[in-house]
C-alpha cells in the first residue's frame, strides 16, 4: 500500500511538472510572440512618424505619429546619445496599447512648474501663462505678469531651484517640472515626486536660431504649437534679415567682452550662442578662433594680450547700480589700459534693470539689434537699444 501511495505520488508530481513546464513554455512562446508584435507595432508607428521639421536646433529632435508625438532631448555632453525621450499624448486621448519607451507626458500641461524665468517668461509670450502652478527664483524674476501672480497668490514660490521647496511641490499637484539638465548632476529629491521632469537643454545649443527654436518645443507641451511656430517664424525671419544686413558692411570692429572675476576673466567660447551672435552682428571677436563652446576661463593677462586694443568693449552684470567708468578702475585698475576704456567705448547691460536673461534666449533678434547698433550704427541709425547702453 504503501509502496502504491509513493508510486502515485511521484506519478502526480511528474505530471504536474510536465504540466507546469508546458505552461511555461506556452507563457514564453506568447511572450514571444507578443515582444514581436510590439516590437513590429513600435518600428512601424516610428518609420511612419512625420518629422517636425526642427531646422536649427542640434539637441531637439520632434516625431509627430499619428496618436503621440516623440520628443528626443539630446545628451549635450555625450555626442549621439540621447539624454531623455518624451512621449506626448493628448490629454483627452487614451494610452496607445503600443508606443515607444519614454516618459509619458500627457498635454498640454495644466500645472506646471517653471525652475527658471527664462521659460516662464516665453510660457507668457506663448500664452500659456496660466498653465503654471509655481515658479523658482523668484528674486531674479523681472516678467511683471510673472511677479503679480506670485504675490497676488496666483502662482507659489517653490523657492531657489537649486534647493526647491518640496513641500510645496507635493502640494501643487504639478503635473511637470521645468529643469534646466547639467553634466553629471542629479535633481535631488525631486526625482523623488513621481512628477515628470522635464529637461530643458535649450541653454546648450551653441547658435541663436538653435536656442529659439526650442519655444516649439514647449508649445507642444502647452498645446500652444500654433502660437509657437508663428513666433519662431517672426524670430527667424527678423534674424536672418538683420544678420544680412550686417554682413554687408566690410568693417568688424574689434570686440572685447565682460570683466575679470576674482582670480579669472570669463569669456564666451568661439563656438559659443553668443559667439555666433557677434558674428552674425559684423564684429570681429577677438577670441572667436577658440573652438570651445561654452564659457572659457582666462587669465587678465592673456586677455589683455589679446584684446587691449580692442575697438568696443561690452560688459554685463547686475546690481542696483549701473557701473561705471569710476568703479571698473576701481575694482581693477588695469582696467584703465584697454583702448575701449581710454576711448570711453564701453556698453553697459545692468541684467537687474533689463531682462536680458528672460528674452534674449528666445528672441535672440532683439539682442541681434542691440549689437548692430553698438557695432554698425549707421545701419539702424533711429534704433534705441534694448539691453545694452553706453557706460557713464
Amino acid at each position: 500500500m504503501k509502496n502504491h501511495t509513493q508510486q502515485q505520488y511521484s506519478h502526480t508530481k511528474r505530471a504536474r511538472r510536465h504540466a507546469w513546464n508546458a505552461l511555461f513554455a506556452l507563457f514564453v512562446l506568447l511572450s514571444y510572440l507578443l515582444l514581436t508584435s510590439c516590437a513590429g507595432k513600435q518600428a512601424e508607428t516610428i518609420q511612419g512618424a512625420k518629422d517636425g521639421g526642427i531646422q536649427y536646433a542640434q539637441l531637439l529632435k520632434i516625431e509627430h505619429a499619428d496618436s503621440f508625438t516623440i520628443c528626443d532631448v539630446m545628451d549635450a555632453w555625450n555626442k549621439g546619445r540621447t539624454l531623455h525621450r518624451y512621449i506626448l499624448i493628448p490629454r483627452s486621448s487614451p494610452t496607445p496599447s503600443q508606443c515607444p519607451k519614454g516618459t509619458i507626458v500627457r498635454t498640454p500641461l495644466e500645472r506646471a512648474v517653471a525652475f527658471t524665468s527664462v521659460h516662464g517668461s516665453l510660457l507668457c509670450d506663448l500664452g500659456a501663462m496660466k498653465q503654471l502652478c509655481g515658479v523658482c527664483d523668484y528674486d531674479y524674476i523681472m516678467r511683471p505678469e510673472l511677479r503679480l501672480a506670485v504675490t497676488s497668490g496666483k502662482l507659489a514660490n517653490m523657492g531657489m531651484s537649486t534647493q526647491p521647496d518640496l513641500e510645496k511641490m507635493i502640494a501643487s499637484h504639478a503635473d511637470a517640472l521645468l529643469v534646466s539638465p547639467f553634466q553629471n548632476a542629479s535633481y535631488g529629491g525631486i526625482e523623488k515626486l513621481n512628477i515628470p521632469l522635464i529637461e530643458c537643454a535649450d541653454y546648450m545649443e551653441a547658435t541663436p536660431l538653435g536656442r529659439a527654436e526650442w519655444m516649439r518645443f514647449f508649445g507642444l507641451l502647452f498645446g500652444q504649437e500654433a502660437t509657437a511656430d508663428s513666433l519662431f517664424q517672426i524670430v527667424e525671419k527678423n534674424y536672418t534679415e538683420l544678420t544680412a544686413t550686417a554682413q554687408k558692411n566690410t568693417t568688424r570692429p574689434t570686440l572685447l567682452i565682460d570683466q575679470k572675476q576674482g582670480g579669472a576673466w570669463y569669456v564666451p567660447g568661439g563656438k559659443s550662442y553668443l559667439g555666433s551672435l557677434y558674428k552674425d552682428a559684423g564684429a570681429s571677436y577677438c577670441f572667436a578662433d577658440n573652438a570651445e563652446s561654452g564659457s572659457i576661463s582666462l587669465s587678465f593677462e592673456t586677455v589683455f594680450q589679446k584684446a587691449h586694443a580692442a575697438d568696443l568693449w561690452l560688459i554685463k552684470s547686475g546690481g542696483p547700480t549701473d557701473l561705471t567708468y569710476a568703479q571698473l578702475q576701481q575694482d581693477f585698475a588695469p582696467n584703465a589700459q584697454f583702448k575701449a576704456f581710454r576711448e570711453h567705448h564701453i556698453w553697459y547691460c545692468n541684467s537687474m534693470k533689463v531682462p536680458y536673461f528672460e528674452e534674449a534666449p528666445f528672441r535672440p533678434d532683439f539682442l541681434l539689434k542691440d549689437f548692430i547698433k553698438i557695432f554698425h550704427p549707421e545701419i539702424l541709425p533711429d534704433y534705441q537699444t534694448r539691453y545694452f547702453f553706453p557706460m557713464k
